[in-house]
């Protein structure tokens, strides 16, 4: 017998991305990001704000959720999860009411989202936590934006910390944004050498 494609999330990710796109527009997916102690499936990023998305497949349990929901809570504008068929009687229960909930269904071979519940602002995000979200050469480039001093012997919390403090928390994260649309992981490692060969 056929495994159901809502069994792994490997089966579901390349077809939820295409949902993504074509229900928020302008995105950029950011798979596998580590988020304090858990592991963000996937962070979707739009011209505004920074979204974490948890994939449940049918074959997941609970057991991490509650976690794993703690830690979301504190990086991203807003959250959501994606669950398989199984879940979706139940998932309500699970996952805070600003978490929006997407279901997926197998229907002839593929697979069907819907968007169960939108995802509201999340009141329980900390901005240095998500602004740690960045790495260094690309908190530079915004202290430069903003026509800062580059800090370069300071710690990058310091930095974060500096950034909320003198630019306008609206400009601030659509320029965070920005530089997340505009991430190369082919140049990163040369990035950070030559950040800390400048230092």
């Amino acid at each position: 017998m056929e495994e159901s494609l809502t069994a792994h999330d490997s089966s579901i990710r390349e077809p939820l991305f295409d949902f993504l796109e074509e229900t928020f527009g302008k995105v950029r997916i950011l798979e596998e990001k580590r988020t304090g102690r858990a592991r963000a499936d996937v962070v979707m990023v739009t011209p505004d704000a920074i979204y974490g998305i948890e994939i449940k497949s049918d074959h997941d349990s609970y057991a991490r959720l509650a976690g794993q929901v703690k830690n979301y809570d504190l990086y991203y504008d807003y959250n959501m999860i994606a669950v398989g068929s199984s879940h979706g009687l139940h998932i309500e229960e699970h996952v805070p009411e600003w978490w929006g909930i997407i279901t997926i269904e197998e229907t002839g071979g593929a697979l069907d989202f819907y968007v169960l519940r939108r995802p509201k602002l999340n009141p329980k995000v900390k901005p240095e936590r998500k602004l740690s979200i960045l790495w260094r050469p690309e908190l530079a480039r915004i202290l430069e934006k903003n026509r800062l001093p580059a800090y370069r012997e300071k710690s990058k919390l310091f930095v974060q910390r500096k950034l909320l403090e003198k630019v306008p928390e609206t400009l601030l994260w659509e320029q965070v944004c920005e530089e997340l649309f505009e991430r190369d992981y082919n140049t990163v490692e040369e990035e950070i050498r030559r950040f800390r060969e400048r230092r």
